[in-house]
């Protein structure tokens, strides 16, 4: 029987040439992950033959190239029928509308994706100033999916306020990065909870947290989320079964809302590891929730 077919909607490429794609900040840091390992495109092309994957978003490794996004852009443009490139941009500079829209119109770039970079800091204007607003409505017009990604610490206030982005703009497709669920919590992030003495355990099955945090977006079909690795670790931490954390959130979202990604170029398991945790992860779901959970969700929402 064969195997599933994936779509990976995470997979962060790192180059090996330094100089052509030199590392760089994001705003309001000179921080720059220095990274002992590459992930370039050709590298990632012969693992998803490997195992069954047929595309990939590639998506920018902000703490890595900041906002040059050069080698995601010039590797979807090389793989064009493999790899669909997703950017970071600053949401808080004007410029950053028009550079978004010429990178759709003329660069091949279908989607766009927001980071809070500081663990510190608790505002919003990352997501929701005048700026990143036209910002968000700038990918509604073009029908480009917006991804975002939380702190575990900043849910409390950042769902809530994307709820206002996802309501105001109906048409927008948005994508919650890791679910949403303190399950996002990264490893890097859950050592600096330890470090500052936070609570970083998490809510158990059946629910999962999914009651306190991204069940306010249940109305809203316009956002979707994004299972990864990263909530794959947190789930091991637990001793918890990612598929019934998978067959939960299919419960109250419908799978077509669900998608996988690999968080290659972060997150460190072998590749055909987490594409083989993937299919398992889909083991409670119907075929057609599967097929949409691990393709045809990502498909719909990134189709040129």
């Amino acid at each position: 029987m064969a195997e599933d077919p994936i779509f990976d909607t995470h997979a962060h490429l790192i180059a090996d040439d330094n100089v052509a794609y030199p590392p760089s900040p994001m705003r309001g840091t000179t921080h720059v992950t220095q990274m002992n390992y590459t992930a370039t495109a050709e590298w990632l092309i012969d693992r998803m033959d490997r195992n069954g994957v047929g595309k990939a978003c590639i998506v920018q490794r902000g703490h890595v190239y900041g906002y040059d996004n050069s080698y995601i852009i010039d590797s979807g443009r090389k793989y064009s029928d493999r790899f669909v490139p997703v950017v970071i941009l600053d949401a808080q500079d004007p410029e950053t509308p028009a550079k978004y829209r010429d990178m759709v119109l003329n660069h091949g770039v279908r989607g766009l994706r927001f980071a809070q970079t500081h663990f510190e800091f608790f505002d919003t204007a990352w997501m929701n100033s005048p700026n990143a607003m036209e910002c968000w409505r700038t990918a509604a017009e073009l029908g480009t999916p917006v991804a975002i990604i939380f702190f575990r610490r900043h849910l409390s206030w950042g769902l809530p306020a994307l709820k206002f982005i996802a309501e105001y703009l109906p048409s927008l497709k948005i994508i919650v990065d890791h679910i949403g669920t303190p399950h996002t919590l990264s490893n890097p992030e859950k050592a600096r909870y330890v470090a500052a003495g936070l609570d970083s355990s998490m809510p158990p099955p059946p629910d999962f947290g999914i009651a306190d945090t991204i069940s306010i977006f249940e109305g809203l079909p316009n956002i979707s989320f994004k299972f990864t690795e990263i909530n794959m670790e947190r789930l091991a931490d637990q001793k918890a079964e990612p598929a019934a954390f998978i067959r939960r959130l299919a419960d109250v979202f419908g799978a077509d809302r669900l998608m996988w990604g690999s968080d290659l170029g972060q997150s460190e398991w072998p590749y055909e590891e987490k594409a083989a945790a993937a299919r398992r992860a889909a083991a409670q779901l119907g075929p057609d929730e599967r097929r949409a959970f691990l393709y045809e969700t990502a498909e719909r929402l990134y189709e040129r």
